[in-house]
C-alpha cells in the first residue's frame, strides 16, 4: 500500500569551488519536519546555460531519522532540469537503500518551494512491521 505524507523542510546550500563558471557544485544540509522527521547531507551538481531560466542539476542525499514511526536512513537521487524556466524534476528513493526498520522503502517526492518555504509530497510503500 502507497502512503503519502506531506511536510516542510529547512535546507542549507553550500556552494563548493569549481574551475567551471557553467559547472557548480554544492553541499545540500536538510532537517524536515512532519511524518518524516529526518536530517540529509549530500551533494549536488548543477549546470547552467546561456539561456535565462534553463538549466540542470543531479544531487544524490542521505536521510536519517524516522519514517512514520520507523528508525533508518534511505538514499533520494534527484534529476532535475529548467527549461525558459518550466521546471522537471524527479525525485526517488535510490532502490534497496533503506536501513534499519525502513529497508525495502521505495517511492518518490515532489518538492514544493513557494511563499518562502520548502514543502515535500513523499508517495512511498514499505513493507508492515514483523
Amino acid at each position: 500500500m502507497t502512503i503519502r505524507i506531506r511536510g516542510t523542510f529547512d535546507v542549507k546550500l553550500a556552494p563548493q569551488p569549481t574551475d567551471d563558471a557553467t559547472l557548480g557544485r554544492m553541499t545540500i544540509d536538510k532537517q524536515f519536519h512532519g511524518a518524516l522527521d529526518a536530517t540529509s547531507q549530500g551533494q549536488m551538481l548543477t549546470a547552467g546555460t546561456d539561456v535565462k531560466g534553463s538549466a540542470g542539476y543531479v544531487a544524490i542525499e542521505r536521510v536519517s531519522g524516522t519514517l512514520g514511526g520507523r528508525t533508518g536512513t534511505f538514499v533520494l537521487q534527484h534529476s532535475g532540469t529548467m527549461t525558459r524556466g518550466a521546471p522537471q524534476l524527479t525525485i526517488t528513493v535510490v532502490p534497496d537503500s533503506g536501513t534499519g526498520e525502513l529497508a525495502g522503502l521505495t517511492g518518490t517526492m515532489l518538492i514544493d518551494v513557494s511563499n518562502g518555504g520548502h514543502a515535500y509530497d513523499f508517495a512511498y510503500t514499505l513493507a508492515p512491521t514483523p
